[in-house]
């Protein structure tokens, strides 16, 4: 049986949930309340047959408040588990290398990635990363400065830049 812990955790942008594997790693992540909703984008490789709420996830749940508290480089050591084809799961490897207040674009991706024409394959590994914040997708940006997507809502997106950026999140 293959059976994963999550928690929900308050943040300044609204309600985090992480999936955890028993070996502690992140299979799934992002700002819902509802585990069910981070299932769907779980590979079927990694996909647990069943979930156990808990009220902490250990190095997981303090890495996340520490994150959304200020210490940007908290989530970096935290395991995670995705599954995919070659280039996405190494394109993933190389979002968690991005460091926090120093967006790329996805052009910049796919050259760190080793293939720079594969432009819509590094936004492709973004679009289905299914462990957020974790691998750090938003920090990749359009080449004219726009956010492009994001899963969990371009309003997530900019705060999470601001609060990466040098000069420290806007005013409200």
């Amino acid at each position: 049986m293959n059976i994963a812990s999550w928690s929900t955790h308050p943040t300044p942008i609204g309600p985090f949930t992480a999936l955890v594997a028993a070996d502690g790693a992140v299979i799934a992540s992002g700002w819902t309340a509802d585990p069910h909703e981070l299932l769907k984008v779980v590979s079927a490789a990694a996909k647990p047959t069943e979930l156990r709420a808990r009220e902490e996830l250990g190095p997981v749940s303090r890495a996340v408040h520490r994150y959304h508290e200020g210490e940007l480089d908290a989530v970096d050591h935290i395991p995670v588990r995705q599954r995919s084809g070659e280039f996405i799961a190494h394109t993933w490897e190389v979002l968690r290398g991005v460091p926090a207040g120093k967006p790329l674009t996805y052009s910049d991706l796919a050259e760190l990635a080793g293939r720079p024409q594969a432009v819509r394959a590094a936004a492709a590994a973004c679009a289905r990363n299914a462990t957020a914040l974790f691998v750090p997708c938003h920090r990749i940006v359009r080449i004219d400065g726009g956010l492009g997507g994001f899963r969990w809502g371009l309003q997530v997106k900019r705060w999470l830049l601001a609060h990466e950026s040098p000069a420290g999140p806007t005013p409200k």
